[in-house]
Parts: structure tokens; sequence; C-alpha cells
């Protein structure tokens, strides 16, 4: 697998494991080997900048969205921190910090890292007016209904507050209310909830705010934004706002170095069990606000935050089985069956494999006592087996299966790959996963079938594919158990309506394997229809910028293939987008074709993230440091000092909002 393959493969699992953890609340792999992923792919992309992608997981936020709430646009997007389990990485982001700072040596507040559910509470006139969840980063969910339950959230300011001002934090739940939730869930023979930030979670999108006052969530607060904020310092506006009648954490300190920072550190990673409520890591930020703007951000994080999670815990336990899976790829995934034991709060039962290799790695044998750990505390995997308590009574090797345990086809294994995968597109878990994905809300956004209803239409024998999703009727749909005529009537509403969908997103939503949400765009803007899609060579997809040679292939194999081209046909013919827009194409220009553009200050016009939209369309590049390669500075007020030096060093022009807005004006 070349560097380049390795970053698309990287990417399709990271956004599925996104989409696990936020949209369903049940992650499958654990953070730490979620964020090794990560750190593997943001190295990978440094070296490979023709690879850049803004719909990478690198450069966005996972999502919590749920279609019951109304969704609100953030007014500052909501950014995630990059993260490390490493203390000699923590030095290094502050070395960066030095050097992004030309030499300056930064206080940092150094914070507890609650584990919780994030929230964007916006206090008008002192008046709280929405509560909003951090969803995708740049929308959530408004449920201030549920927000305005918790107490120790002020619903009216105090004192000489900004006229205007929004407030994040984390909404958790105690470890004394958790158990005693979990207590009562036992006695009423309901499924207990994994840890208290699953629990917050279920609470936060609860329907009736009634019962969320029950459970008693609870609140921290840690970042002020506004316009008018009344300090310089992030430390300085925190402690205002704790006398404007906010919780902020008792439990902060302002470090002057790196020592002061480990220090922290070091206290925390064994004080945290002490705490009444759940605590991963450890949050780091500069702390004046004139540095933070001087270092700004990546399209995902900010460069003057990082986060420090502190390492697992881990249990030892017999293992009894392993069971395998079949996943909407064909990938197939091993799972450890164990001896219950408790685990981080928890009991566990089943821990993750990987893959074959980490099988061999581990010489596992049926009955071993085996190391188990919660990596950041919430998804367990076997990290080894303590052979001093393997006897002569072992049970056998345990090894890879070498055919699918759903349909039996043999087990093939792909050159560079560590997942074994069932090649039998017909698989019914492949099936399913595909149906999953054509309604998801980024492809078709059919909304009311989930996957346990999809699941449910293909045993029954109503879906074989996704073009039978257009032949569903209300009756059929009304006829099956939990459904009625009212959901029937509004998933034939959604069906109807998803015609509508852009082609772009229609040629994501058929899953050609590599094919993700933005290499879709690219295609079809350049093809511009799927019959030149079908008739296109290998040769002729890999002109397309971001279209390499495993993509290419993936698509002229999908378009060879006669059952595919079947269902295209069908979905045609129920009206589905088979063209690009005409105002998709009308709405791309040149106009900054070739630039780079870096960014810097406050703007009175436009917020940065549009103006970084209006770079792309009109093709642009964003760039976020100054060099030699940069064409300009789009620059507002109060612009980087740093930034400015650099820019007159290397004779880099400088551009005001208007002169911007002229050269992209229509003429």
């Amino acid at each position: 697998m070349t560097e380049q393959d390795e970053i698309l493969h990287l990417r399709h699992e990271l956004e599925q494991h996104n989409y696990n953890y936020y949209v369903l609340s049940a992650p499958v792999i654990s953070d730490y080997d979620f964020d090794m992923m990560m750190h593997r792919l943001q190295d990978l992309e440094a070296k490979h900048p023709e690879m850049e992608d803004p719909n990478s997981p690198t450069c966005r936020v996972g999502s919590d969205i749920s279609q019951k709430f109304e969704q609100v646009t953030h007014r500052y997007p909501m950014l995630s921190l990059a993260n490390t389990y490493n203390e000699g990485e923590i030095r290094e982001w502050y070395d960066r910090a030095v050097k992004g700072l030309d030499g300056e040596r930064p206080e940092v507040v150094c914070e507890l890292k609650f584990d919780g559910v994030s929230i964007s509470l916006w206090y008008d006139d002192g008046q709280l007016t929405k509560a909003v969840t951090r969803g995708d980063g740049t929308q959530g969910d408004d449920v201030t209904a549920n927000v305005r339950t918790i107490r120790s959230i002020p619903l009216t300011l105090r004192g000489n507050y900004p006229k205007r001002l929004e407030m994040r934090g984390e909404v958790l739940m105690p470890w004394p209310v958790f158990d005693r939730l979990n207590h009562e869930r036992e006695m009423q023979e309901e499924p207990l909830f994994a840890n208290p930030r699953n629990a917050t979670s279920g609470t936060i999108k609860q329907q009736n705010s009634a019962v969320v006052a029950k459970r008693q969530l609870d609140a921290f607060l840690y970042f002020v934004l506004g316009e008018q904020l009344p300090c310089a310092t992030h430390y300085d506006n925190l402690m205002a706002a704790r006398s404007w009648g906010f919780k902020i954490s008792e439990h902060i300190k302002l470090a002057h170095s790196i020592d002061d920072i480990m220090a922290f550190i070091t206290h925390w990673d064994t004080e945290r069990h002490h705490l009444p409520f759940a605590t991963d890591g450890v949050v780091l930020k500069v702390n004046n606000l004139r540095q933070q703007q001087e270092l700004g951000l990546t399209a995902k994080s900010p460069r003057w935050a990082i986060a420090y999670k502190f390492q697992a815990e881990r249990a030892c336990t017999r293992l009894e089985s392993v069971s395998f899976q079949v996943g909407r790829t064909g990938a197939v995934t091993p799972v450890a069956n164990l001896d219950p034991v408790l685990l981080a709060g928890t009991v566990v039962k089943r821990a993750s494999l990987h893959n074959a290799d980490i099988i061999k790695q581990l010489d596992l044998h049926l009955g071993d006592m085996v190391y188990v750990e919660k990596g950041g505390e919430i998804i367990p995997k076997i990290t080894g087996v303590d052979l001093d308590q393997r006897s002569f009574m072992i049970g056998p090797e345990v090894g890879f299966i070498t055919r699918c345990p759903e349909c039996g086809t043999p087990l093939v294994r792909y050159e560079g790959e560590a997942a074994h995968y069932c090649p039998n597109e017909m698989c019914p878990p492949q099936q399913v996963g595909k149906l999953i994905h054509f309604v998801s809300r980024k492809a078709m956004n059919i909304d009311g079938l989930g996957e346990e209803t999809l699941q449910a239409m293909f045993q029954q024998g109503l879906l074989h594919d996704v073009a039978d999703l257009y032949e569903l009727t209300a009756p059929q749909i009304a006829a099956m158990e939990r459904m009625g005529a009212k959901s029937a009537h509004n998933i034939i509403n959604a069906i109807r309506n998803s015609v509508e969908v852009p082609f772009e997103r229609v040629l994501f939503a058929i899953g050609i394997r590599f094919v993700g949400q933005t290499v879709a765009k690219q295609i079809a803007v350049a093809m511009k229809s799927m019959d030149a899609i079908v008739a296109a060579s290998a040769e002729q997809l890999m002109q397309i910028d971001g279209v390499g040679e495993r993509i290419a292939k993936s698509v002229e194999s999908f378009c060879r293939d006669e059952r595919n081209l079947l269902i295209i046909s069908r979905l045609r013919h129920y009206g589905l987008q088979m063209n690009i827009s005409t105002e998709l194409l009308e709405a791309q220009t040149d106009k900054l074709a070739g630039m780079s553009i870096v960014i810097s200050g406050v703007f009175q016009k436009h917020s940065r993230d549009e103006y970084k939209a209006m770079i792309e369309k009109n093709g642009g590049k964003n760039a976020s440091s100054v060099s030699a390669k940069t064409t300009f500075i789009l620059a507002g007020d109060n612009m980087g000092p740093a930034k400015l030096e650099k820019a007159q060093a290397l004779g880099v022009k400088i551009v005001n909002e208007d002169e911007f807005l002229s050269m992209i004006a229509d003429e």
C-alpha cells in the first residue's frame, strides 16, 4: 500500500469511527487507537500536501447531531483539540508555541479535561437564550429546554457582564448520580449505561426535559467568547465569568514554565481518582488572547491549545472464546468474549482484537488470562497475556477464520492491509451496510430509516439493494413491528424528497469503495454526469484532482459490474439526480486560481469561515502560515504582529476586506 492509499484508507476508517462515537454514542475502538490513527493520518498528510482534502477527518469534528432537535449554526465554530498521551509531545507543543511567538514564552492555563458532552451557551443581555451541542462543529442541536434544568448553569447573569457572550463548557454526570441511575435501571431490568459520558449524552438528548431534571446533570464552563470581553487573557476572563455566576472549576493553574505544566499533569494523573466526576486528561491553553490569535488555528483545532490524556486502566480476566463480525465494507473483525471483569467502573464482557496480526502477536489461546484496557476509559481491548498463569490445561491457539462467518465465501487480504475481507458483495451484512450508508445524512438523508429498521426490511425481503427503497409502500412499512401509519407516511415522504439530493451526494451514496464525500464531489464536478463516469477509463479518471490509481480502478470496476449498472438505471428511473447541477457549476470561478491566501485578524463584514469558503469557491487555496509561496494575506483588524513582520520581510502583499471582495465581485 502506498502512503497515498494509506491516507485514503485512514480517512475512510476514521470517518466511520467519528460517526460511531458522536452520532451513535457506540464507539468500537478506544480513544487511544483512534488518536494513534489520527496522528498517523496527520503525519502522512503533512508529507503529501497534494492529498489535501478539506473534508479529511483531520479537518473536521466528528458529529453528534440528532434529527430530533432543531439544528442551529454556531456563532463561532466549535473546534476539537489536538491531543496526546505523550509528555514529550507536550514539550514539543510548547516549543512550537514559543517558536510561533518569535521566542516569546507564553503563560499556559492548565485545566482538567472533563469527560462529558460539550455545550455552547448563548447569553444576550444577561439572559440564557440558547444552548447548542457541538454537533459537527458548524451546527449542533438546540437543547435549550433540557439545559435549563441543569441547576449549575445560570439562566440570568449577575454583575458587569458583556451585552452578548457565548460560554462553552462540559455537561457531565457526577459519579454518585451515575451509580444511582444505573442501580435504578438494573432494578427495572433496563440496559445499563457504560459510563457517565454515555449517560450524559443520552440524557441531554431526551425529549422530555422532566426526565433530564431528575437525572441531576452538572456542568463546568471553561471558555468565554464574545466581541467585548473584559480581559486580555483567558484566565482573567474565566475569573470574570465566575463572578457572573458561571461554575468554573477550582482546579485551574496558571503555569509560567513547562516544568509547572508537567507538575500539574503528574499531580492529577493520580489525584483525579478522588474527584466526584469523570476526567480523562488535562487541557493546556495559551493564556494571552493576542498570542492565541498569533498562533492561529488549523482547520480542525487551535494551535494554542492541546489535550493530554491519561493512560488507560487495565484488568486481568479469562478469554472464553473469539467471534467474528462482518462490516459494511466486508472487513472481518475478531471480538474476544471474556469472563466478566470490572474495569474503570463498568463490567467488561467483550473486547476488540482488531485483526489477524494482533492475534498472532499476542499468541492467544482459549482460556488464557488476558490483560484488558479501556483506552480513554471507554472501549476495551486486549493488550497482553499473563503467561505466568498459562498451564498445560490451556485451550487451542486462536486462529483467524478463512471463510466469511455470514456467507461462507473464502476471505481475502489485500496487499498492504491489516484486515481480512469478504469479497462477496451480496453478503448480507455488506448489503445492509450499503443501505445504511445510502440513507445517511451526508448521503441521501432519508430520515426515519435507522439501522434496526433497515435490517428488519432486509430480513423480511422488502429490500435487497438501495434501489428497492424507491419501491416501498406505506402499507408495507406500517405493517412492520413498532411502525404505524404516521411513521410510514413520514418515511415515504423522506424517500420521495431524496430525489432532490444533488448528483455529487448521489454518487457518494451509491457506495463506491474509496470514494468519500469530497472525492465524489470532485469526480461529479469534473465528469458532470453519471453517464460520463460509467464510460470513463481509469486513466481518464486519474486526471481528476485528488483521484489516484486506487480510486480510479475502484470506480472503473464498479461501473463494469452489471448489477451496479442495473441499480444506477433503476435509480435514474425513480428520478434521482444523475447530472451535476448548473447552479454548482456556475458558482465555481477561477478568479483566485493558483493563489495561496492566509487569513489573519478580526473581520467586520464576514466571518473567517465565510472568507475561507469564498476563497475555495473562487479557486484559491487557504494556507495557515505565511511563506514565500503566499500570494497575499487577507487582513482584518488586530492582525498578528508575527504574521505582519514575516509578510513584510518576504514582501507578501496585504489585502483588506474591501479589496478582497472587489477581487471576487461579479463583473
